[in-house]
């Protein structure tokens, strides 16, 4: 990015800086000594960038180092957690939802804390035994994703969960084949939002995230 830094930005480790989300955050005091806000700006901190990576022109994300430091990986559940608990209130998923492959870091960890079921969504040929399927646009092409047909139950509430939405392409799929399935979709939410791609505008159910970057 190239934006110079402003009131609404963090300074980065690498001389850089990123916007502050736009998800709303609660001033409410939560569980332990942070807020929502506090996590978040420590989330951010903790993010790498990489640009022209994988190809020129593309400013490349790196969520791992959130998972190499306990603390922040700590800090990462616990945003989500709260993130959840502020846009969805008392509404409880029965199934979270990761897209492959981020979302099986994040989601498995989500549902236990929620006492929820946690299904993937696959690339083709990963699962076994009688599968929805479906075809989507992707920035440089086609994919496809599948889910195994029994794993959402008809009217079962759905979380789906990934790291980053950026032209939505593969959430509107996730969200197509939940809805195969019977299942209902309260919401997506995500790390991070591409938010000059505006993939959001691909799906119906809300779209919640954690953080947001690359706003321009």
């Amino acid at each position: 990015m190239t934006d110079q830094p402003s009131a609404n930005t963090i300074p980065l480790q690498d001389g850089t800086s990123r916007q502050q989300s736009n998800a709303s955050a609660s001033a409410t005091q939560l569980t332990g000594s942070e807020t929502l806000v506090d996590l978040q700006k420590k989330l951010t901190a903790g993010l790498k960038q990489y640009p022209n990576f994988p190809q020129p022109g593309i400013l490349f994300e790196d969520i791992f180092p959130l998972f190499a430091d306990v603390h922040l990986h700590r800090a990462l559940i616990k945003a989500f957690l709260l993130t959840i608990k502020q846009q969805l209130g008392s509404e409880k998923p029965d199934i979270i939802v990761g897209l492959d492959a981020r979302g099986f870091l994040i989601g498995p960890q989500l549902a236990e804390a929620l006492d929820a079921g946690f299904v993937p969504v696959r690339k083709p040929g990963k699962l076994p035994g009688q599968l929805e399927t479906v075809e989507y646009q992707k920035e440089y092409g086609t994919d496809s994703f599948a889910i195994q047909k029994e794993s959402v139950k008809p009217g079962s509430r759905v979380l789906v969960v990934d790291d980053l939405i950026a032209t939505g392409g593969s959430a509107a799929a996730a969200e197509a084949l939940i809805t195969k399935c019977g299942g209902q979709v309260l919401g997506f939410l995500f790390l991070i939002e591409l938010t000059k791609l505006n993939g959001r505008s691909k799906l119906t159910a809300p779209v919640f995230t954690v953080l947001e970057s690359q706003a321009d």
